[in-house]
């Protein structure tokens, strides 16, 4: 039986490999691609079975290319995972900290590293499509007075050495990230449910939306609006929610809601990821 072909954006090597690896098993087979559009194709299209991609960081909020991406294609939320960012100070085996100008990686990850870039003098930070992809650029190039900020396995994966650990500002870095598929499952115990919705700007909207879930004593967890193409200042919702759509208070919701919106999809009732941090007392 062949593997499972899991989507994900960027090298091997990638954070978003990782999350693949966590949301899907270690038997899959991973597929890089160049783009998130790119992987909710290949998922959509029948090329993957599933993909991974992330969809908020801790630090700096909600990716909105994803949030959007999932309105525009028919696949569904059947994982999550929350994967703890670390990063790595990455170069060519043999290189000093000294002998470093030029770092490279992914603009989140440039920014999340900022004070510890800082620390390395006057180096130039240098945007890349993902962070596995700046050790592979360094390592085909055979630049000796360049770094990488990745992952630990895109080091081991390309032959290239670790100047720093935990080179990242903030150690409380984590990434939620989501699995997606053609078909929709619905998870019953400890489950998150993922919706989208929009209605008419009149005054009110809003809170009598949310007023379907209060009434309930349904927990929030997350809330974002996202501009819609084409009509100015007319806005569609993410939400998502503790609870499953197999739940008839949950079900009730959401036929309250579709009662004053214009607009509700569903995508997907998921298990919750547990929150993979702890609090210091």
């Amino acid at each position: 039986m062949s593997p499972l072909r899991v989507a994900f954006q960027g090298e091997r090597g990638a954070y978003s490999e990782q999350a693949a690896l966590a949301l899907f098993g270690a038997d899959i087979e991973p597929v890089p691609c160049q783009s998130f559009d790119l992987v909710f194709e290949q998922v959509e299209s029948g090329e993957c079975d599933h993909g991974a991609v992330p969809i908020e960081n801790s630090l700096a909020g909600s990716i909105h290319r994803n949030l959007d991406l999932l309105l525009q294609h028919d696949l569904y939320i059947v994982a999550e995972h929350n994967l703890r960012v670390s990063h790595c100070l990455i170069a060519a085996p043999g290189v000093a900290e000294s002998d470093i100008t030029r770092v490279y990686s992914h603009p989140q990850a440039l920014a999340q590293c900022e004070y510890s870039l800082r620390d390395l003098g006057k180096v130039q930070a240098i945007a890349a499509l993902d962070t596995a992809g700046s050790v592979k650029l360094i390592q085909e190039n055979g630049w000796r007075d360049a770094a990488g900020i990745a992952s630990e396995r895109a080091a081991e994966l390309y032959g290239m050495e670790i100047l720093r650990r935990e080179f990242e500002d903030e150690k409380t870095n984590y990434t939620r990230f989501i699995g997606l598929s053609r078909e929709a499952i619905t998870a019953a115990d400890d489950a998150k449910t993922s919706i989208a919705f929009a209605g008419k700007n009149v005054p009110g909207l809003l809170f009598k939306c949310l007023s379907a879930f209060a009434l309930r004593d349904i927990d929030l967890t997350k809330i974002e609006s996202r501009p819609i193409r084409g009509v100015p200042w007319e806005y569609i919702f993410y939400l998502d929610f503790d609870g499953s759509m197999s739940q008839q208070h949950c079900r009730r919701a959401l036929d309250q809601l579709q009662e004053m919106a214009t607009f509700v999809r569903v995508f997907g009732s998921y298990v919750r990821a547990t929150a993979g941090w702890t609090h210091d007392a």
